[in-house]
Formats: C-alpha cells, structure tokens, sequence
C-alpha cells in the first residue's frame, strides 16, 4: 500500500449555486420583491459580521453562463453552521426565487506534500492563515471540482509518496508563479461530495484564470492523472450591484 498524503484541515466550506426565477419575480408585487431585497441584505450584513469577527467568510458572485446566476460560497468553523445558514436561507422570502442548481461541500486543505522536512505545520501562523483564510473579494471567481485519475498505469493513488511529492513541488511551482494575480483555495471533499477537490480561484483579470489553467495543463500532475467537472466563473456582488441585478 502506497503511503497515504497528510492534511491539514480548516473551515469547512459550502459552494451554494442558485439560479434566479426571474418570471415569478417579475411577477412578484414590488413590496414582496422590497422584503426579498431586505433580507438578503440582512443575510449579507450577518455573514459580513461573522467574517470581521473572524469566526467564517463569504463571498458572493453572480456566475456568468447558463449553469447558475449566483453563488455564496460559505466558510464556517463547523458543518452544523454551514447547515444552519443554508437552512435559514431556505426559510427566506428571497429564497422561494431562487432554485438550487448545484452544491458542494468540502472542507479548506493543506497536505504536507509542500511541507518542509522537520517543521510542524500546525505552529505555522501562515499555515494557520490559509486553513481559515478570509476569502478575497475579488472582481471575478473560478471554480471546479477535480479528481486525480485511478485508471490502468495512470493511478495516481499508486504511485510511491517521493513520486507524488516531486510531481506536486513541480506543479505547485506553477501556481506560484502567479501570486499576486490569483488566489487560490483548494477544499478536500473525499467523503463528503463527488469529487475528491474543489478549487476555488480569485482574480481581478478573468484572464488569469484561463493562463493559470491552460499552464497547469502541460504539466504532469495534470496531464497525465487530473480529471475536472465543470467550470463557473464569475463577478463579484457587492450589495449596490446585488441591488442592479434584481432591479425591475
């Protein structure tokens, strides 16, 4: 049996994809879109202070294409929060507009492949900093579920831990490469969603994500034994541009 990675585990992380009916809200009398407006501006005004007080973050984007019109991607100390709120959510006035058209649930990872012979990570304040990270408010967000392939020769699960540390090195010099322009947080769903990883990426160039991804593709980590679901990119809402979205 190949030795299995370390991780190191954070907030747990909800991406809630919702599309808008847009014929019932239209539809809707003015006062009852006013009280759906209302509320989802207490829901962000709520996960805003939970995020200054350190105890979670969210962002929220309107997702470009056909696949949803909007994500809240929540990060909370424990899954029984990330419950509660998607629950409270459901109960809202805002809610009986919007259909749930895609979840995941994970968990904020690091694995000690990129670890530092000797250190012990956990009394790492920067390490500590991306387990429970403020997501950034960026212009724009990627997300994608992946899998590392299981097939035949290209098992990656079978391969030794000094092959899988070197090919990772390799490929995580990559996405160095690209600090200051993305910012990425990978979430570890074996267990708990189709996929084995999410990642999540923010930048203020769009662009940036399709040169981070096209370089990944070439190397091996990618090439040979990644797999990937589909693709949501996206804008950032803040709550003036929330209010232009469902302007009438």
């Amino acid at each position: 049996m190949s030795e299995a990675a370390q991780t190191l585990e954070g907030w747990f992380a909800l991406h809630d994809f919702r599309s808008i009916n847009w014929s019932a809200w239209k539809l809707a009398s003015e006062d009852a879109r006013r009280q759906a407006e209302d509320e989802l501006k207490s829901f962000l005004g709520a996960w805003s202070a939970v995020e200054e007080s350190k105890q979670g973050s969210t962002a929220v984007y309107s997702i470009v294409g056909q696949k949803a019109d909007i994500i809240f991607m929540h990060l909370r100390e424990t899954l029984e929060e990330l419950n509660e709120l998607e629950t409270a959510f459901n109960k809202s006035a805002i809610a009986q507009f919007t259909t749930p058209v895609y979840s995941y649930v994970s968990v904020v990872e690091l694995s000690n492949y990129m670890a530092k012979p000797g250190t012990d990570p956990s009394e790492n304040p920067e390490v500590l900093a991306r387990l429970k990270p403020i997501l950034p408010k960026a212009a724009h967000i990627c997300f994608y579920p992946m899998n590392k392939r299981r097939e035949g020769n290209d098992n990656w699960y079978m391969l030794s831990m000094d092959e899988r540390r070197s090919m990772m090195r390799s490929h995580g010099m990559i996405g160095r490469s690209y600090a200051g322009k993305v910012k990425q947080i990978i979430t570890g769903s074996v267990g708990f969603d189709q996929w084995e990883w999410g990642v999540t990426l923010f930048a203020d160039d769009p662009l940036q994500f399709k040169k981070l991804v096209y370089e990944m593709r070439f190397d091996e980590v990618s090439a040979r034994y990644g797999e990937f679901g589909d693709f949501y990119v996206g804008n950032l809402l803040d709550s003036d541009k929330l209010g232009k979205l469902l302007s009438i």
